[in-house]
């Protein structure tokens, strides 16, 4: 299974935030949203960073009370990765967990397409490895139904 099949799913929505808006502005879009984290873009297309809640709570520690009237900018991520449509979900998935993220933007020739996130690719993984249970259980059940006959 590859990420386009996951955006083909859950749909290719990105919620993108401007670097100049404040973080306070991020935090409600978040909330409205209900999600972890936006790609930081000025036209909705380039991906000039990521944020994610785990940005606001680490800036939260340093800024105080100044945080919501930060930029974006001041609390992003600016070094992105990205994976493509085609790339598998194992490979997604490896990727998160090699770099401790749980969110990756999917670019298709340099244009933002989607999000994927590590519920995504859980969920992916569940589902397959219930598919595989119920094969091995179909499986099994015939076997017993019909035993090898001995040669």
């Amino acid at each position: 299974m590859n990420v386009a099949s996951i955006l083909a799913a859950k749909g290719s929505a990105v919620v993108t935030i401007r670097p100049t808006d404040t973080v306070g502005a991020l935090c409600e879009r978040l909330r409205e949203r209900r999600i972890g984290a936006a790609v930081v873009s000025s036209d909705g297309q380039a991906v000039e960073g990521v944020i994610s809640e785990r940005d606001v709570a680490y800036g939260l520690a340093v800024h105080k009370a100044e945080l919501a009237s930060l930029p974006v900018s001041a609390l992003m991520t600016r070094t992105v990765i990205t994976c493509s449509p085609s790339d598998s979900v194992s490979s997604v998935a490896a990727t998160m967990i090699a770099h401790t993220i749980r969110h990756i933007p999917v670019q298709d020739g340099g244009r933002l397409v989607g999000m994927v996130s590590i519920r995504d690719v859980l969920n992916v993984r569940v589902e397959d490895l219930q598919r595989q249970a119920s094969q091995l259980r179909a499986f099994v059940r015939h076997t017993e139904r019909n035993p090898p006959e001995d040669r």
